[in-house]
Order: structure tokens, then C-alpha cells, then sequence
């Protein structure tokens, strides 16, 4: 067989779930820095960067169905980036992919079973990535990014939207509090969960 035809083996996958500001970007670059591997992250925030304007936020479209016209792209935008993904662990590389996952839509897009559907067959590990209302509060008053996040006294509609949506329905194989530990911790704690796994 020639070098080229020989197929390298599945990288690894971890999705971390989490509300903004929950400190799931910071804890994929700990992970990037610290796990042995070629981590990838094609999360969120990589997603955005590929977007027009005109369908922003996209995949971090806020839970409560505030804009149903971006809704159906919200769903192709999603399995787009759950094939490429999978196309990127087949091509042997690590990938950690920071997300915001709910249903809290207009009309149900069930981007569960869309990550399921189109990551078949791939072993991941999913982490919920926990943080109180307090700190997330503190980091959104502390950079606001120009109004983009909700901030200011007391916790916003929309911000307990998110905390309320994201982790309902969740099975997950590591939760991590991340206003307890420091990004390294977590990276830590994943690296021994991966490891387990074998």
C-alpha cells in the first residue's frame, strides 16, 4: 500500500457545551496547550468568523426564538459544522469545538440529533461546562464587547435563557465548574477523561 492510501488513525473529539462566558474558549486553549495532540477547534467563535453579517449570530443564535428567519440556516449551519468535524478527526487531527447547544428555538431544530446523525461512529467525549450566574455576570459586565453581550445590574432575560436551555436534556460524560477551576484544571481533568477512555 502506498503512503498515501494509508488511512491515519480518527483523532479524538470533545465537545464542550456551555453558556457565554462560561469560560469554554479559555478551557480550549488550555486544552490545546497542555493535551499532547494537534488540536483543532472549529467552534463558535471559529464559525462567526466565517459568517456574513446578515447571518449572525448563527450557531450562537440565543435561545428563545427570537429570530425565526435565521433559524433554518441556524440547522445547515450546524451540520456543516458537524461534518467538517468529523471530516478533520478522520484526517487524524484532534478537535475540541466550544458550543452553545440548545433547542430553545422558534421551531425545534434538534441539534442533538444532528451532532448524533452526523458524528456516528466517532468516539467523543461530550463536557458540560458549568458556571453560576454570579461569575458569568462578572465577565459580561467586566467586557461587554460593545453591547454584543447582555450586561449591566441584576441577570438579564436572555442570560438566564441560556442558562436555563443549554444543559436541559444533557448526558454528559464530564461536567466541569468552571467558576471553580482555572482552564488548566479543566484541561486536566479532560486529558485524564480521554485517557480513561484509552
Amino acid at each position: 500500500m502506498r503512503q498515501s492510501q494509508i488511512q491515519p488513525r480518527p483523532g479524538r473529539i470533545v465537545i464542550l457545551n456551555g453558556v457565554p462566558r462560561a469560560g469554554k474558549s479559555s478551557l480550549a486553549h488550555a486544552v490545546q496547550r497542555q493535551v499532547p495532540g494537534v488540536w483543532l477547534n472549529p467552534g463558535v467563535d471559529a464559525m462567526a468568523a466565517m459568517l456574513p453579517e446578515a447571518l449572525l449570530p448563527g450557531i450562537g443564535l440565543r435561545p428563545g426564538g427570537e429570530r425565526p428567519d435565521l433559524e433554518p440556516m441556524v440547522a445547515a449551519l450546524y451540520a456543516v459544522l458537524f461534518d467538517t468535524i468529523a471530516a478533520q478527526a478522520r484526517a487524524g487531527f484532534d478537535v475540541i469545538a466550544d458550543l452553545g447547544l440548545h433547542d430553545d428555538y422558534a421551531a425545534p431544530l434538534d441539534v442533538m440529533g444532528l451532532l448524533e446523525d452526523r458524528l456516528e461512529g466517532f468516539p467523543r467525549l461530550f463536557v458540560g461546562v458549568l458556571c453560576g450566574l454570579d461569575t458569568i455576570m462578572a465577565r459580561r459586565n467586566a467586557d461587554p464587547q460593545g453591547g454584543f453581550y447582555a450586561s449591566g445590574p441584576g441577570v438579564p432575560a436572555p442570560v438566564r435563557r441560556w442558562q436555563e436551555a443549554v444543559h436541559r436534556g444533557k448526558a454528559y460524560d464530564l461536567t466541569l465548574a468552571m467558576d471553580e477551576l482555572i482552564p488548566e484544571q479543566g484541561a486536566e481533568r479532560i486529558a485524564a477523561a480521554l485517557a480513561a477512555r484509552g
